[in-house]
Order: structure tokens, then sequence, then C-alpha cells
């Protein structure tokens, strides 16, 4: 194989890497995130923390890989996917609101049947705005690990840079992502996802909006295996509990038993 035809067969592969960080990571984000909003509007708050959640994981995932950073132990393991993070070349930056939100969802979103005590409470679609933009902006190429660009995309790539590096002092709502799906959606009109999108959003739209009109709940369930530990063994016989909760819900029992008030 020539050099050239190498260069080419590598270049392909690289382009490919990138397409699937935006296809089956940015863009699934991007649909989890409208179904996030979705549910939180309609205080469906289980599956709100499940698709934020989902929506972060991936966020956090198509960056690693456009930056190509080893995720393969992530899951959906968000503290994880954040501490590597650290290896990019460039800084990663959240809010502290964010990083609070961010948190939170990720010790309560992974689970999808009520098997962990949850809660929610405050600006909810605020928070989750926030956090998906201050996330997403870097979920784009921002190095090159092929051949030397063509001048038209050397554009793109530097366009992004220099946007990326101003985002935090313009308008949220005029930061773009060059092909990306939430783009797109805002772009048609017709979209019939537009509507949940754009409603009460206070980061991602067609124009700044100086405030937005929402609810903040309070909403908590406690799972049942926290109010009866003593099933687990009889469920684990029709119902997979992984073992890590399995595990704190005996030491749960263990401590219950050994006190006299319970």
């Amino acid at each position: 194989m020539s050099a050239s035809s190498s260069a080419s067969t590598k270049d392909r592969l690289e382009r490919s890497l990138n397409s699937f960080a935006s296809e089956s990571f940015r863009d699934q984000a991007d649909r989890d995130y409208i179904a996030a909003r979705l549910s939180c509007r309609y205080e469906l708050f289980p599956q709100f923390l499940w698709s934020a959640q989902q929506a972060i994981e991936k966020y956090l995932k198509a960056i690693l890989l456009y930056n190509r950073i080893n995720a393969t132990k992530v899951f959906h393991n968000i503290a994880l996917a954040l501490s590597l993070t650290k290896e990019l070349k460039f800084n990663f930056e959240l809010s502290s609101r964010s990083q609070l939100f961010i948190n939170h969802i990720s010790q309560c979103g992974e689970y999808r049947y009520i098997d962990v005590p949850y809660f929610v409470e405050g600006l909810l679609l605020v928070d989750l705005d926030l956090a998906v933009w201050e996330t997403r902006r870097y979920c784009q190429v921002l190095e090159v690990f092929g051949n030397v660009l063509p001048p038209q995309e050397l554009a793109l790539l530097t366009a992004a840079k220099v946007d990326l590096s101003q985002s935090s002092a313009n308008s949220r709502h005029k930061f773009r992502l060059h092909g990306g799906l939430l783009e797109k959606i805002l772009d048609d009109r017709k979209h019939p996802s537009r509507p949940a999108l754009l409603w009460q959003n206070a980061v991602y739209g067609v124009r700044k909006r100086r405030t937005v009109r929402v609810k903040s709940p309070f909403h908590a369930q406690n799972p049942l295996l926290s109010l009866r530990p003593e099933i687990l063994d009889e469920l684990k016989k029709f119902v997979l509990i992984p073992n890590k909760l399995a595990s704190a819900y005996r030491a749960h029992l263990a401590s219950i038993e050994s006190d006299p008030q319970s």
C-alpha cells in the first residue's frame, strides 16, 4: 500500500469515527434532551431523570470520542466520564450550577425501576437547559487526527474554535454546532419536535429570552426495597437486581435487624 493510499484510509477511518460520535452519541443525546424536557413539563419525574441522564452521558461520550479518549469503561457512569475530560487538550468548563445538576442526575437517573431513592426540586427545566448547553458546546470536532484538512474544512474548524472560546461571553442562543440535530430542528419551523425544544427554553431558541415561566416542583419517592428489604432474596428469583444494589439492601436489612428500635 502506498503512503498516499494509507493516508487516505486513515483519513476515512478518522472521519467515520467522528460521524459515529455525531450520529450515535450527539444526535441521540439531542433526542434524549428533548424527551427530558417533555417529561419534566408533564411531571413524569423518573422519566425526566432517566432521559436527562442519558442525554448528558451521550454528550460526554461524544466529546471523548471526538477527542479519541478511551471511554470503554464508562457504561452509564457520568462521574467517570467527567473525570476523563481532564485528558482533553482544552478546558472543559461547567458552572457550579450545572455541576450540581449533573451530579444529581448521575446519582438518580441511571436507575429506571425506582430501585434507589430519588428526589427532584427547583427549576428543573432551567437546570437541564443550562447543563445541556454548557456540555453540548464541546460536542464537535476540535482536533484533526487524519490528513491535513482542505481549506473549506479548515475554515470551519477555525470558526468552531473561535465560537467556542467566545461562547461564555455571548448570548447562548447564538451558539450553534455545525450539522447539529438541535440546530436542524430550530431551523425547521414544521419539525414536530420544535415546540418541545423551544417551550420556555432559556438557552436554545431563535432569539434571546429575558425570562422563562416554569414550575419549581418537589417530588421524591423511596423504593419498596428500602421499606421492605426482607423481600430481596425472593425478588431476586424473578427479577435481576444489580449486585451493588443487592449488597446495599442486604446491609440496610442488617442494620434494621440489629437496631432494637426498628
